[in-house]
């Protein structure tokens, strides 16, 4: 699941989930919004990313290469090791900013939130 918020100046995707080849026909749309609303900055919330392939990786870089090109910036917000290892693989790491002094809610025991397990889809062998 991917959701879309906007301020003034700033887009925040919120990304739950695997971001992969299964789940590239929302890209497109998804892209498309994004460009459309031309804010400077572009926050990808990846906390609750499951699993990211280099489809969703390609999709990360579509939109940062997009934000680019008009001027602006994206941060990596809550991405894991796993996932920059993916984007650094691609050759697309140095296209993002990484906030690594953001602390996902979920894996923060002292704020008192309550961890979610979310839903993990089989992965066939």
């Amino acid at each position: 699941m991917i959701e879309i918020a906007t301020s003034s100046t700033t887009t925040t995707l919120v990304i739950a989930g695997d971001l992969d080849l299964a789940e590239r026909d929302q890209f497109p749309e998804i892209a498309a919004r994004v460009v459309g609303l031309r804010r400077q900055l572009l926050v990808i919330d990846m906390c609750r990313v499951t699993f990211m392939d280099s489809t969703g990786a390609a999709f990360l870089i579509s939109l940062a290469d997009s934000g680019r090109k008009r001027g602006g910036a994206t941060v990596l917000r809550g991405a894991d090791e796993r996932d920059l290892f993916v984007l650094e693989v691609c050759g697309a790491l140095d296209l993002f900013r990484v906030d690594h002094d953001h602390h996902c809610e979920q894996s923060d025991t002292g704020t008192g939130a309550t961890p979610v397990q979310l839903p993990q889809r089989h992965r066939p062998s």
